[in-house]
C-alpha cells in the first residue's frame, strides 16, 4: 500500500506516495500545494496522482510536453525530500516555482528572478555536501527560462539567490516582540552590496541535490517584497507559472536538437526554431 514503507528503494516513495509511472521526467516545484492550479491551468489534461502532508504532484501534458508539479511546502528540508524521492522515480529536470524578496533598487514586485547559484545559507544541502560546494543552476535550465521570459514578454532578471532556514531572522527580519539575531540588521546590506538579487529558502538546496545527483535544476521566482521600500504584493505568481511550463517544452525542443545533431550537449549556437 502507498506510503507503508519507508524503504528508498521501494517503488512507491514514502512521503511523496508516487512511483515511476506517475510522473514526468522534469517536474516544477512550487512551495504552496495551493499554487498548483495556478500552474496547471495551462496544461491539458492535469490528473492528481498522488497527495499527502505537504506533498501535492499532479501530472499532465504542455504543448505536447509531458510535465509534472509537486508541491514542497516551506524550507529546504522538504524540499530536498521531494528532490530525493522525485529522483528516485526517474525525474531528471527541476524546477523551482516560486516566490521571494528582492534585494537590489531595480527588482521590483511582480519581476521575475531567474537563478543562476545561490548562497547555501541552509542547513540541508550541508548534510550533503561541504559549505564551498557551489549552488549552481543548470545553463540549459537557464537558459529555458530566460527564452520563456523572453517570449512571454516579463520582466526578468538572472543572477544570484539567496537561501535561508528561516522566513523572520534567517532573512534580516525582526522576530517576535522584535528580537535581532545577531548579524541580522546587516544582512540584506551585505547581500545586496555582493550583487545577491533575492531572498528565498528552498532553491539552493534543490540546486545542491541536483548537482550531486548529475540532473538538471533551476528556480524562478515571482517577487512579492521589494526589501528596499518595503512593498510587499502578491504578485507575479502567473507570470513564473507560465515561465517555467514553457521553460519545460523548450528544454524538450532543447533534447530533441541535441539528439539530432552531433553534439554532446545544448549550447547557444543550436537552434530552437
Amino acid at each position: 500500500m502507498a506510503g507503508d514503507s519507508e524503504d528508498p528503494n521501494d517503488e512507491t516513495q514514502y512521503h511523496l506516495e508516487v512511483g515511476p509511472e506517475d510522473v514526468a521526467d522534469a517536474v516544477l516545484l512550487p512551495g504552496d500545494p495551493d499554487r498548483i492550479e495556478t500552474i496547471t491551468d495551462r496544461w491539458t489534461d492535469p490528473v492528481e496522482v498522488a497527495r499527502h502532508r505537504e506533498y501535492r504532484t499532479v501530472t499532465g501534458r504542455y504543448d505536447d510536453v509531458p510535465i509534472s508539479v509537486c508541491s514542497t511546502g516551506i524550507g529546504s528540508p522538504s524540499a530536498a525530500i521531494a528532490v530525493e524521492e522525485l529522483a528516485r522515480v526517474g525525474v531528471e529536470t527541476f524546477i523551482r516555482v516560486g516566490s521571494c524578496g528582492g534585494i537590489q533598487p531595480d527588482v521590483d514586485v511582480g519581476d521575475l528572478v531567474i537563478t543562476s547559484g545561490a548562497v547555501r545559507q541552509e542547513g540541508t544541502s550541508e548534510e550533503y555536501v561541504r559549505s564551498d560546494y557551489p549552488a549552481a543552476a543548470s545553463h540549459e535550465v537557464i537558459a529555458a527560462l530566460v527564452a520563456a521570459a523572453e517570449r512571454l514578454g516579463h520582466e526578468y532578471h538572472v543572477g544570484v539567490t539567496m537561501s535561508a532556514d528561516s522566513f523572520y531572522a534567517g532573512q534580516g527580519r525582526p522576530g517576535f516582540e522584535g528580537f535581532e539575531a545577531a548579524g541580522s540588521a546587516d544582512l540584506i546590506d551585505e547581500l545586496r552590496e555582493a550583487n545577491v538579487l533575492n531572498v528565498e529558502m528552498e532553491a539552493s538546496a534543490i540546486l545542491t541535490l541536483a548537482n550531486v545527483y548529475g540532473l538538471r535544476a533551476g528556480a524562478v521566482c515571482s517577487v512579492y517584497a521589494d526589501r528596499t521600500t518595503g512593498e510587499f504584493r502578491t504578485e507575479g505568481d502567473d507570470r513564473a507559472a507560465a515561465t517555467a511550463t514553457l521553460a519545460v517544452a523548450l528544454l524538450a525542443r532543447m533534447d530533441a536538437v541535441v539528439a539530432a545533431s552531433e553534439a554532446d550537449r545544448w549550447h547557444p549556437g543550436l537552434s530552437l526554431e
